[in-house]
């Protein structure tokens, strides 16, 4: 059976700020590609001049510095090979709503009628996730200490490609369920059929052969029936009929 190829691009950003509608760019990203739940090793990670000055406590935060940043390439810069690496997968993002927002805003200023990002990529967000997990939204580090992951990772700046790379694993952990139960509508039985589809069986098939117990082997049932009953208690079947009837 040929099994389907499900390309993730697992995505962080770090920028000057909160708001991009207040003039502050995105300064790094980092990225980590995933097939079939699989970590490839292929990574895109940029460093970007936002033409910003950043303030001192953004700086405190990921440990990027003005001066760091300055010999950076812009965004419109690296835009084509950053979107050459995301084009067609699914974007897994903590808050995709903060990171879309940036980079949406980025593609915008380039002026080179660059697509938006759902235009180029499915988006999940494991912020959304968590929240229908916890019935709360939960921080990346929430997740990665609940999922006992947080050791994986040394974070002692929140750096775009580190945070991602934190992120892979904590999505591995988070979809492990789904992955077990082997659900996705794309699941195929080799012949372009819906492998998790009823199938009905043919009304012409040989009639099914009926093995009846032996002697022997009633009388074995009977046996432990008999023990079951001694020690007070009743099958299971008998149970649960009594409970329907009443």
């Amino acid at each position: 059976m040929q099994v389907q190829e499900e390309r993730l691009v697992i995505l962080d950003t770090e920028t000057t700020g909160i708001n991009p509608r207040e003039g502050h760019r995105i300064v790094e990203i980092g990225c980590v590609e995933m097939i079939n739940r699989q970590l490839t090793g292929r990574t895109y990670h940029a460093y970007i001049n936002p033409q910003f000055e950043m303030e001192q406590e953004v700086i405190d935060v990921h440990g990027l510095t003005n001066e760091f940043l300055a010999d950076k390439p812009l965004f419109a810069q690296v835009a084509q090979e950053f979107i050459d690496f995301i084009k067609g997968a699914e974007l897994i993002i903590h808050n995709a709503k903060f990171d879309v927002g940036f980079m949406d805003h980025e593609f915008a200023l380039t002026r080179k009628q660059l697509p938006m990002t759902h235009d180029i990529c499915k988006v999940t967000d494991t912020l959304k996730v968590s929240k229908d997990e916890f019935g709360s939204p939960k921080t990346l580090d929430f997740l990665a200490k609940h999922y006992r992951v947080d050791g994986l990772i040394d974070r002692t700046y929140h750096g775009a490609l580190i945070d991602a790379q934190l992120l892979a694993y904590v999505y591995i952990e988070m979809t492990r369920k789904q992955s077990a139960l082997n659900l996705s509508d794309s699941d195929s039985d080799g012949t372009g059929n819906d492998a998790n589809a009823i199938r009905r069986l043919s009304s012409e098939r040989p009639a099914l052969k009926v093995v009846q117990a032996t002697e022997q082997e009633q009388q074995a049932h009977i046996d432990r029936l008999k023990i079951i009953a001694d020690k007070g208690a009743e099958p299971l079947w008998q149970t649960q009929a009594l409970a329907v009837k009443e």
